[in-house]
């Protein structure tokens, strides 16, 4: 694992993860809409969406820790016409900024559905052009023969698919076991204190409303739906999976025919390698085709062989992703310096 770029692979993948989610949510919303009504489709997506800010602020977190001088940030504001590391950052921020505001209204529903979902657009819109601009400060660098290639923005949108994908589907099956507990417990607001400030009384009492309200059990109509959609999701996770896979040698063979590329594709090779290769191959394919089977017979009452399958293909895939994000940094071997 390379180190030395350690903040800048957390980040990045991390981004990627977020983004994909964000879209995979968007994508489900509108897929799902055609046969359900919104109640039921909400109750699916909505408790996913307030997870992906948390896990983005992460990610921008471990970002700082590649910078010598934090305050530089506000210097890219200069040079966004210019520099496609200004623009991700400024998409970056976008992406954050857009996905707090869309998850504020739709906690207190605030304005119209339509409203809601332009503002949701947006916010994949900038989440999109973040994952482009961050490809495209290393496709940009032609001294750079490993990643002057299409195959880079080519696996920077891979891995925004696929861990999008496990990672919405591991948290359907979360979510579900959450509303189980919660249910089991006595709900919610079970243990709300006895007495609240009469300032904060309103406030506290419509957080408490909303909390039970999306921790209401998921009946068989939302589990029905839950299935069929990481089934989907496993379909989509293999095929990007597979594509990867494939996408290796070759970018192997294009490096090959240029002498410092050569040196380059050398990284591509050795145990870490065929490591990374094991588990996409382990968590893209295997465990897919295991957790779409397995969607097919699980009921309700029994979810634990799906969670803990759809919980394993993700972990495994996200050690993949940042195993082949280390590899990425580690074949910059540069022309003429």
């Amino acid at each position: 694992m390379n180190i030395h770029e350690l903040p800048m692979i957390i980040f990045t993948v991390i981004a990627q993860m977020c983004v994909g989610s964000f879209v995979v949510l968007g994508a489900i919303q509108l897929l799902a809409s055609r046969r359900h009504d919104t109640r039921t489709v909400e109750r699916l997506t909505e408790p996913i969406v307030y997870a992906i800010g948390p896990a983005m602020v992460l990610g921008l977190a471990a970002s700082t820790l590649h910078m010598n001088d934090i305050t530089n940030t506000l210097n890219v504001f200069r040079h966004v016409g210019s520099s496609w590391l200004s623009r991700e950052i400024v998409f970056g921020m976008a992406f954050a900024g857009l996905g707090f505001g869309f998850a504020l209204l739709q906690w207190f529903k605030i304005g119209t559905f339509r409203l809601r979902q332009l503002l949701a657009a947006a916010t994949a819109v900038a989440g999109i052009a973040l994952i482009w601009s961050m490809s495209q400060i290393y496709y940009s660098l032609v001294t750079v023969p490993a990643w002057n290639t299409p195959v880079v923005p080519f696996h920077f949108f891979a891995t925004t698919l696929m861990l999008g994908a496990l990672a919405v589907g591991c948290a359907l099956v979360v979510t579900t076991w959450v509303r189980r507990r919660t249910a089991t417990t006595g709900g919610a607001g079970a243990a709300a204190p006895a007495q609240e400030p009469p300032s904060s009384g309103g406030v506290l009492t419509a957080v408490r409303t909303r909390v039970e309200e999306i921790n209401k059990p998921t009946t068989t109509a939302e589990w029905a739906l839950t299935t069929r959609t990481i089934q989907w999701l496993a379909v989509v996770s293999a095929v990007v999976g597979v594509a990867v896979l494939v996408s290796y040698p070759l970018h192997v063979a294009d490096l090959a025919a240029d002498p410092v590329g050569a040196v380059s594709a050398e990284v591509f090779s050795g145990a870490f390698f065929t490591a990374r290769l094991l588990l996409l191959g382990l968590s893209a394919v295997l465990l897919a085709l295991f957790v779409f089977r397995t969607a097919t017979s699980t009921v309700l009452e029994r979810p634990r062989l799906l969670t803990g399958l759809i919980t394993a293909a993700f972990v495994v895939a996200l050690a993949a992703e940042l195993m082949g994000r280390s590899l990425h940094y580690d074949s910059m071997l540069r022309i003429g310096i």
